[in-house]
This record gives C-alpha cells, structure tokens and sequence, in this order.
C-alpha cells in the first residue's frame, strides 16, 4: 500500500503522541510509587503480615513508640530487624527505629542490661521493654506490656498444696506464670494462712488445693468477693477440700467423676479422660480460639447462679461424652441405671455481674463495670506438662486477660506456618533424578533429532 506524505506525517504524529503519553504514564507510575507502596503477602500462612491480635495492639497505643536495636554493623541481622518492625511502621507511621552499635555506647549497654547483639529497647510514655528473640510475637508482647497503665498481679492461693505459678513440677503452673510475665502480669503467691487478708489484685487464682482450706481463709475469699474481687477457680474431680460456700455462692457444683470421651480415641487421644474441646461457646475469651483445647481429668460443672450473677457456658464436652463414677481402667460404657449425666457436659463457665458497690461513685474506676469469675472443672490444662497441647495456652491467656478487663488484648496467638522442609525418601530422590537428569533431557534429544530428521528429508 503506497502512502503519501501527510498519511506517513499523521502516522508519525500518532506515534510520537502514543509516545509521550506511555512515557507520561510511566513516570507518573514512578511518581506515585515513591509516595503509596503497595506490598502483597504470598507466604504460607501470611507470616510476613502483622496478625489481626498485633494491629489491636498498636491501635490501642495513642503515643509514639521509638524502637533501638543494638545491633552490630551486621547487614544481614540489622536488615531482618528493619523487615520486622516496618510491618509495625506501616500500622504505626509514629512508631520509629534507630540503630546503635553497643560497641560505641557501654555504658548505656551496661544500663540497659544489653547482653544479646540485636536486642531491641522499646520506649513508650516514659516505660521500657527489652526484646531479646526477634518476631512478632514477642514484639507484640513487649507492647502489650507497655500499653498497660498499670503492672497486673494474678494471686495464686498458696498454703494447701495448690499448683505452683512459678513451681517447675509437672503440676505447677511455672511455665504459665513465665507467659503471663511476657504480658505485663506477675503471678505471686499468696498464703492467707500467713496473710490476714487478701491485697488490692488484679485477681484471685485457686487452683487445686489438696488439703482442706480453713474456715478462716474462705472468710477472707468470700470477703474479697463481696468486695467486687475476680476470681479464677481451677476444681479438680472429687476436689474436698472445703470450697463449699465458695461454690454456694458462686451457685457451682462439681458433678461426681470423670468426664469420659470415647470418641477422643478418634482424634489419636488414647486416654478417654483426656476431653477434646472444639466447640467452644460464644464468648470474648473463646471468640479468637481455632484450635481445640484439651483438657485432662477434668469435672462437669453443674450451675445454678444466684439472681445477681449472669453465667455463659465457656467449655463443654462432645455429645457422647459422660461422666464415670466407677473406675477408668476396664472397658468403658455409658450405664444409665448408675445415674451419669451424658453430654454435652459444661466444663467451663463464665460469671459477671455490677460490681458489688452501694453507692456507685462517677470517680471510682470500678462504676459501671462487671465483676468476673472464670471456673474450669480442670487445672491440668495449664500445667507444665499439658499446657503446650492444643489451644490450652492462648485459653488460658485469654481467661486471664478478660478477667482483667483488657479484651482487647485477648489472644495474640504465635504466627505458624507450614513446614518449610521437604523430606522425601530415598526411593522418591533416585525418581525426580531420574525424570530430570535423564528424562527430560532425553526428551528433548529425541525431539531434537525428530525434527532435524523431518526437516532433512524435505
């Protein structure tokens, strides 16, 4: 086609302009970059993205956060720490980070307590926290801690061979208590045997006293709760130790025996003492749990609360459940005519209510808020020995966390991801070297040679 000179100067033209406006529109592109990033998460289980329980936590922090890693001139270590905390930057524009090299300060090291290359120091409103082992969740931790106004006290009833908060025993609660410090509260014990009555605390914690509680000391918990006190109170089956008004006035009665599950068998639980719980009830502390909890030798709560109370089922067994009196080690089977209470089971439960006060005062901080109690028919699930299994261990942050009023920092569950190693056999190795050392190259030589062939005899 034979085109003449004006033809050729528009098509010329029209270039030129398409041009312009592609070179425009790139730089306009390059312009918008600089000032709007745009990132995308496609790591399995979205690891490289700040959970939804760390996003609550910064919103809850009205200040700016300055974040110093003392770190080396080290670029791959002092690199890992930008990516962490720029995760927290982008949530938090006021949230900065600095670097100093603790070779250079000493003395500020010495101060500090600095004894890692790469800890971090956070500072917010005036308070500190170190972070020795870099992620996510320990980072959240130390701003959990930072954003309470107030350090926690969780008392644990000691003096009659109660759990231990910071007891090593596989019974004891010491690994527990080491969580609960990572947030900002501190578990102490408590001998009201000693004591004469119960201090100002965020809360009461009995968990499994063996011998029996004096007259006296219940006095003193039935005081601390008419007083408006929170209370976590871990029953054990066949629990005597004399927690009888306790549990008349709470209007919560521990069900004789031990719950059985015979259908854990297909969950790879050879224990049917050992209860699952995968459904959970609507409620804040259960509200963020996805895995099941497992609760070992525990007791089905009966409950009947008094008119001032208001209680919502935490925890229950699965349909085929009971309750066994007689004894675990033969066959088990559901006997109606011995009179056990088949499940669903509440094993768990939760109580609220005003706080106790006569004449509420605008200024009094407790006005207008609830008084909670949490009881678990078992105190296994957060020992030493059961409290990594399941949800136990985010259950049991989270009662405590609603127990002191801060829902908002319910659940900041650790950040999994699938397992980034391939293990293969030695079968399944010589194969994929077989298909891609041999075969494949072998495909393609005889594909090449087919093709030479063909076209030779044109």
């Amino acid at each position: 086609m034979w085109l003449d000179r004006s033809i050729r100067r528009r098509l010329w033209l029209q270039d030129l302009l398409f041009y312009l406006l592609f070179g425009l529109i790139i730089g306009l592109l390059a312009w918008a970059s600089t000032r709007h990033g745009v990132q995308f998460d496609w790591s399995a289980g979205r690891r490289n993205t700040l959970s939804e329980a760390s996003r609550t936590v910064l919103a809850g922090l009205d200040g700016p956060v300055r974040v110093t890693a003392y770190a080396r001139d080290n670029p791959a270590l002092r690199d890992g720490i930008t990516r962490l905390v720029g995760r927290y930057q982008r949530h938090k524009p006021d949230l900065t980070l600095g670097f100093v090299n603790p070779d250079l300060l000493p003395d500020r090291v010495r101060e500090l307590e600095i004894t890692r290359d790469g800890e971090l120091y956070l500072e917010y409103r005036g308070r500190g926290a170190k972070i020795q082992h870099l992620g996510e969740q320990s980072l959240t931790h130390a701003l959990q801690r930072l954003s309470r106004q107030t350090e926690h006290v969780l008392l644990f009833l000691d003096g009659h061979g109660e759990r231990k908060p910071l007891g090593t025993a596989n019974h004891d609660l010491g690994t527990f208590g080491r969580e609960l410090a990572k947030t900002g509260i501190l578990a102490r014990p408590l001998d009201l045997t000693v004591e004469t009555q119960i201090p100002p605390a965020a809360a009461l914690v009995i968990a499994g006293p063996r011998t029996p509680v004096s007259p006296n000391v219940i006095e003193v918990i039935l005081k601390f709760l008419e007083r408006g006190g929170h209370l976590l109170w871990l029953l054990e089956p066949g629990e005597s130790a004399g927690l009888h008004r306790l549990a008349a006035t709470l209007g919560v009665t521990a069900r004789p025996g031990v719950v059985v599950d015979p259908d854990a068998q297909r969950l790879g639980i050879r224990n049917p003492t050992f209860i699952p719980i995968a459904d959970y009830g609507p409620h804040p502390i259960t509200e963020s749990l996805r895995a099941p909890a497992l609760l070992p030798q525990v007791a089905a709560l009966e409950v009947r609360p008094p008119a001032s109370w208001t209680a919502t089922v935490l925890l229950e067994s699965q349909p085929r459940s009971w309750t066994e009196t007689g004894p675990i080690d033969v066959p088990l089977r559901f006997d109606p005519d011995r009179a056990e209470p088949s499940g669903p089971l509440t094993v768990g439960l939760a109580l609220f209510r005003p706080y106790p006060v006569e004449s509420p005062d605008a200024d009094d901080p407790r006005a207008g808020s609830q008084q909670r109690v949490v009881v678990i028919g078992d105190g296994d699930f957060l020992s030493n020995t059961y409290l990594g299994n399941g949800a136990n261990m985010e259950l049991g942050l989270n009662i405590v966390n609603w127990l002191l009023g801060d829902e908002a920092l319910i659940a900041i569950p650790p950040r999994t991801a699938p397992d980034p190693h391939l293990q293969l056999s030695e079968g399944m190795l010589a194969l994929l070297a077989a298909v891609f050392l041999i075969g494949l190259p072998g495909m393609l030589l005889a594909s090449g040679w087919l093709i030479w062939l063909q076209r030779r005899r044109r």
